[in-house]
């Protein structure tokens, strides 16, 4: 059953008691990758393997994401910045234990040619599920490198 979680403000990326960052370089314009990010979002499950769909809500303002293995969110996107920055709040949830929860996604010009992309995981839980989610974070690292990979594959065909 799904659950209200506390609403959080843009700064939550920044300020939540747990944050999770990655970063990855994706051969494509950061025009293209903000695309298919903010855009297509029906595509997601094509590239990102733990989403099942993604479907657009609140008239374009929001989506919800059904993940491979049950879990739920109900989101509102809080940034929409063309190719700089696609930020988004989860408003409800089933997953258990946490409070609150923002995903943030910075796009920057690579060094190397292409999009630098970094995805931050924003999250306010208790302390145990923090620290079981700090132990977890090889696995959303490996599954966030593993996703950006599929996305450059997709963008490129």
């Amino acid at each position: 059953m799904a659950r209200r979680l506390r609403l959080v403000e843009l700064d939550f990326a920044d300020t939540a008691p747990l944050r999770l960052s990655f970063t990855a370089d994706v051969g494509a314009s950061a025009e293209t990758v903000y695309a298919a990010l903010a855009d297509e979002v029906e595509t997601w499950p094509s590239w990102f393997s733990s989403v099942a769909e993604v479907t657009p809500a609140q008239g374009g303002k929001g989506r919800d994401v059904r993940l491979k293995g049950g879990g739920f969110f109900s989101e509102t996107i809080m940034a929409a910045l063309p190719a700089e920055r696609y930020t988004y709040r989860i408003d409800r949830t089933n997953v258990p234990g946490v409070r609150a929860m923002m995903e943030d996604w910075n796009l920057a010009v690579s060094p190397a040619g292409g999009t630098r992309v970094r995805w931050t995981m924003a999250v306010d839980a208790p302390p145990l599920l923090r620290a079981a989610m700090r132990l977890g974070r090889p696995g959303i690292g490996a599954s966030f490198r593993q996703a950006m990979r599929a996305l450059e594959r997709r963008l490129a065909a």
